[in-house]
């Protein structure tokens, strides 16, 4: 019996008695038997001698824990998906989910209600008028005081194209209550943004952080935590944020690739490609040593030449997988330098097998290791015994930046920030509310951590601008 028909113990209903009858009616064990019936003993063993009965659900939850418990200690990045799970990861990397764009805050201290932090741009709500700060009273017939925002969110989300009615509540609107019915659309999660929003179209970014010597900014990131930084959309909107800057004259160029987890190997190997006319990217090897060499395509070559229009990709030490493999593709071809701090060195990539009998549960499972062009190791697991420090990528000579803790911090909730927007323009009017500031937490002793009367110095952002200035003015 193949290992990947272990699927059938989810099926929990009546499982320890069909593992049993399965214990004394099969042939002689071979080495998958003796395996499945360790799992079905030690399931039994639950069921008969645990404290407490467990439910449905519990059983479900401990078969995926164990499941996860033993996928982990094989290699920690790879995992068991159930189908909620599974459909989560499957639109993070598709770079979309259906719903109305709104951004929802917490619970407002006086009515109890949830506040909106802001509708993103090009949505529904965004589209319907929803304002940066509004109250959602009701979702539908439903009232949401005192209701969670992921509570809320769940019932918010929806079929694209299907209908939801949220009433809201606005200072100084008349009336102050009133309902708003969106039709939900496929919310893009976009990973690619730059300096500042455009106030005459919050849709669109302002490209250039030193606009007098024609130095651009393109930051690729993940939309929250645990999201994919390199999702089915990211190499088109890099390739469209290029166009716009080399149209505006584009000199130098940062790559903010700073605390980006990775995603589609794909995407990294199509981003890699804007800014190589040849050479490597990636090379992946297999289990059995197989290997696969991607290489440059010159057709698809954006800023260039490239003596002229010189790059830095700014890195830090959550900048994983496929952000490494930019990194590393465009440094060991002599494209860019690299600032900032060692990466992660993650250097392994996974791949998705849907399970019987109904493919809506998966495993992401670490099939593959990716190598640096240079034929160097990436990854940290697997650094070579003789060469323990070789893995990662590693900043360029003098172009090393560590930063605190404190400042990392800071740099996390200013990117934030740039998410805001308060409504359309034409609603907002000519001075919308300003995004709400960066509140400085406090340490244990309780004082802040930093002063939040003095503006944020990106110092790892700064010195990249110190480099490339030098380079505009003096090719």
């Amino acid at each position: 019996m193949p290992l990947r028909n272990l699927a059938w113990l989810l099926i929990i209903p009546g499982l320890v008695a069909l593992g049993l009858t399965i214990s004394y009616c099969a042939p002689g064990p071979d080495k998958d038997y003796r395996r499945v019936r360790q799992l079905v003993e030690v399931m039994a063993e639950v069921d008969a001698n645990f404290v407490r009965e467990l439910s449905d659900d519990d059983w479900q939850k401990f078969v995926e824990d164990m499941i996860n418990g033993g996928l982990h200690k094989l290699d920690p990045h790879s995992e068991y998906f159930n189908e909620q799970q599974l459909q989560q990861f499957e639109l993070d990397n598709e770079g979309g989910y259906g719903g109305v764009g709104i951004q929802l805050g917490g619970l407002d201290e006086k009515t109890r209600f949830l506040k909106v932090a802001f509708p993103m741009p090009g949505t529904p709500a965004y589209e319907a008028g929803v304002l940066a700060g509004d109250l959602i009273t009701r979702v539908g017939d439903e009232s949401v005081a005192n209701m969670t925002p992921a509570e809320a969110r769940d019932k918010i989300v929806g079929e694209v194209g299907t209908t939801v009615t949220l009433t809201l509540r606005r200072e100084g609107h008349q009336p102050p209550e009133f309902p708003v019915t969106l039709t939900r659309g496929k919310i893009a999660i976009h990973t690619v943004s730059g300096v500042s929003r455009r106030t005459d179209d919050p849709n669109r970014w302002n490209w250039f952080i030193d606009p007098q010597h024609k130095i651009a900014l393109i930051r690729i990131h993940s939309h929250r935590t645990g999201d994919s930084g390199f999702n089915e959309q990211t190499a088109k909107e890099v390739k469209a944020a290029l166009e716009e800057i080399e149209a505006a004259g584009g000199k130098g160029l940062i790559i903010d690739l700073r605390d980006n987890p990775g995603g589609l190997l794909s995407q990294a190997i199509a981003v890699a490609n804007l800014f190589l006319d040849s050479g490597k990217i990636v090379t992946t090897v297999d289990r059995r040593g197989g290997t696969k060499t991607y290489t440059a395509d010159r057709s698809g070559t954006l800023f260039q030449p490239a003596h002229q229009k010189p790059i830095v990709v700014l890195v830090n030490g959550s900048s994983a997988s496929a952000s490494e493999i930019v990194a590393a593709a465009l440094q060991d071809n002599g494209r860019a330098v690299v600032v900032g701090e060692r990466t992660y060195g993650k250097g392994s990539v996974q791949s998705l097998f849907r399970l019987a009998p109904d493919q809506r549960s998966a495993i992401k499972l670490t099939t593959q290791t990716w190598w640096r062009p240079n034929g160097k190791n990436m990854d940290k697991l697997a650094a070579p015994k003789d060469r323990p420090d070789e893995w990662g990528v590693t900043p360029n000579a003098g172009l090393q930046v560590p930063v605190s803790d404190e400042e990392l911090l800071r740099y996390r909730l200013e990117l934030d920030r740039l998410k805001y927007v308060a409504g359309r323009p034409d609603l907002v009017g000519p001075n919308p509310p300003p995004a709400p500031p960066v509140v400085a937490p406090k340490d244990k002793d309780g004082k802040p951590l930093w002063d939040d009367t003095k503006p944020f110095e990106d110092r790892p952002l700064i010195r990249s601008l110190e480099y490339l200035r030098k380079q505009v003015i003096a090719p």
